[in-house]
């Protein structure tokens, strides 16, 4: 998937790496209509900031909720930060579909989403960097 930005987030984007000093790899407004950022690995730390200051002045300064994303080329690593504070007990990749199985029926109703929305999502997030995903399933 060819990713393309438009001005609004390249500002945005520039506006989040000259608060956080982190190295940013990506920006894109998800279908829930969060401000997402994915920030390079071992970036985490440096972009929330000491008590998620970083955060709390971002969302302040864009006026809306974002999210900060650790990417990592382990599509299961990449997986659990994505949907970080939800646990699962596993993360099993076969073939094109991922299966994340959840430690309780709350979290699975979490991942879900209404309609399914959160899965689809994710979905739509893990295709940006692993073009041989197809889907993604909760047991």
């Amino acid at each position: 998937m060819k990713i393309k930005y438009n001005m609004e987030l390249m500002g945005l984007m520039n506006i989040f790496q000259q608060t956080t000093r982190a190295n940013l790899k990506d920006c894109f407004i998800d279908s829930n209509s969060l401000l997402t950022f994915v920030v390079e690995q071992n970036e985490i730390g440096r972009a929330i900031g000491r008590n998620a200051i970083n955060i709390k002045m971002l969302e302040k300064a864009f006026n809306r909720k974002i999210k900060i994303i650790e990417y990592n080329p382990e599509l299961e690593r990449f997986i659990e930060n994505l949907i970080y504070p939800l646990k699962v007990m596993s993360v099993t990749v076969q073939e094109d579909t991922i299966i994340l199985e959840p430690t309780d029926s709350k979290t699975r109703g979490y991942l879900i989403g209404r309609s399914a929305s959160n899965l689809r999502n994710y979905e739509e997030i893990v295709k940006r960097y692993f073009d041989n995903i197809k889907e993604i399933k909760v047991v």
